[in-house]
């Protein structure tokens, strides 16, 4: 999810882990018909002994043992359209890890010491948690690369995303607080042409993907809070494809230089200079692929999308460092127009804000509101369909008492010039004390 500006750090947030609940073993079918415990051989040979003539039949059959059920075996391949949990494909629950790259020069040291792999080990449970995420992601992403064509109405590629990664991780997010556990880490990004980044439709929305689009597909995944912030360009002409491959080598690049003691601001130049060395042709034109220079990478923390540090796309005098411990969404975004955006159109994406005031709210549904808001997804960005499917109803004028009171934070789309065309790719990187961990890598990008 594209970042525009800092957003200071907050508390984390403390919430159960999802348990996963086992049926409880209860008895067989044959103890369930009759009530009785299965009795031994020596038993039923007394009551063929003493039964009357004719009983033959009915102690034979009393006699018969069932065959026992076979157990059901865990799903060792992903159904199509995922549905088959995560969990359930990995019935240890340790999930893959992510592409592990050792640090360089004078960090090298970290990859084998002791003390670095010793605090490494101290949170295998968060690694877990979001290679467990990661893998819904890269599991979605899959089935969206494989089945999104043109034709598709924007809803349905929504709902089919959305739907899948709650399947996934075993939370459909109807019940109160159940959202907060695993999930949508923020609403589905599916921004076309030139809108960069923020746009989800709203109910109603009727646009449908054509032959000649560039979709952004922006997908966020969270377990415990720990969100997964990954994205990817699709476009059905081959012209299109510098521009994507601009925007899959510069977010590269990113992971490269990206490490413990990288300024930020160098890691920016470096994104810049290979974005700008490519160039897309266009109806006999030609143009530059630019970096969208106002749109960075960022800080993830529990609950909470945009943390306190941003990853420029441009060469800065920013000099502030990556640091142990810290996760950032690597982000970049290509341009053939100003390589510049500005809000415009109607508003899919909110979050309340982690330093949400305490304010007197008069209106009575934006008090309500707040308590959904609050029970169901806390910090975590959220949009009007997340609300619909909750059953919430004629709630625009709370929900914009809650913004302009600013208790929610409004995202809206997010464009470039009219007629340009952009693109993005996007992994989530955890920065270890030993290693790298590009969380989100695939074998697709």
């Amino acid at each position: 999810m594209a970042a525009q500006a800092p957003v200071d750090e907050i508390a984390q947030l403390s919430v159960s882990d999802a348990a996963t609940t086992k049926p409880k073993p209860g008895l067989d079918s044959a103890t369930a018909t009759n009530g009785n415990l299965n009795r031994d051989s020596d038993d039923s040979d007394d009551d063929a002994e003493n039964a009357a003539p004719g009983a033959e039949t009915g102690a034979a059959k009393k006699k018969k043992k069932r065959k026992p059920k076979k157990k059901k075996k865990n799903p060792t391949a992903q159904s199509d359209p995922p549905r088959v949990l995560i969990s359930q494909l990995f019935p240890d629950k340790v999930y893959p890890k992510g592409e592990e790259v050792e640090y360089v020069n004078e960090n090298r040291y970290r990859t084998t010491n002791e003390e670095k792999r010793h605090l490494d080990n101290l949170k295998n449970d968060f690694y877990n948690d979001y290679r467990h995420a990661a893998e819904a992601h890269r599991q979605t992403r899959q089935w969206a690369q494989k089945n999104i064509k043109p034709g598709w109405s924007l809803t349905d590629i929504a709902n089919g995303i959305e739907d899948s990664v709650r399947a996934l991780v075993g939370h459909q997010g109807l019940e109160e607080g159940d959202a907060l556990k695993a999930g949508m880490g923020f609403p589905t990004g599916l921004s076309l042409n030139h809108c960069a980044a923020h746009y989800n439709p709203n109910a109603g929305n009727k646009m449908v993907l054509q032959q000649d689009d560039v979709l952004k597909v922006d997908i966020g995944v969270h377990v415990n809070g720990n969100i997964v912030d990954s994205a990817f360009t699709l476009a059905f002409n081959p012209r299109y494809d510098p521009l994507l491959e601009a925007c899959k080598a510069a977010t590269n690049e990113g992971l490269k230089q990206a490490g413990i003691d990288a300024r930020l601001g160098e890691i920016g130049g470096y994104i810049q200079e290979v974005m700008e060395s490519y160039e897309v042709e266009l109806d006999g034109n030609t143009y530059q692929v630019k970096p969208i220079r106002n749109l960075n990478g960022h800080t993830i923390l529990p609950y909470n999308i945009h943390g306190g540090k941003s990853v420029p796309i441009v060469k800065s005098n920013d000099q502030t460092k990556m640091e142990e411990g810290d996760v950032f969404a690597i982000e970049t975004f290509g341009s053939t127009g100003n390589g510049y955006v500005h809000e415009e159109g109607e508003v899919s994406h909110y979050a309340k804000r982690m330093d949400a005031p305490k304010v007197d709210l008069r209106l009575s549904s934006a008090k309500s509101l707040l308590n959904v808001i609050n029970k169901n997804f806390g910090t975590l960005p959220f949009c009007r369909r997340y609300l619909d499917r909750l059953g919430q109803d004629k709630y625009l004028l709370g929900l914009n008492s809650l913004v302009a009171n600013g208790v929610v934070e409004s995202y809206p789309p997010l464009v470039d010039k009219k007629g340009s065309y952009t693109a993005q790719f996007e992994h989530t990187i955890l920065i270890r004390p030993t290693v790298k961990e590009v969380i989100s890598r695939g074998d697709d990008y």
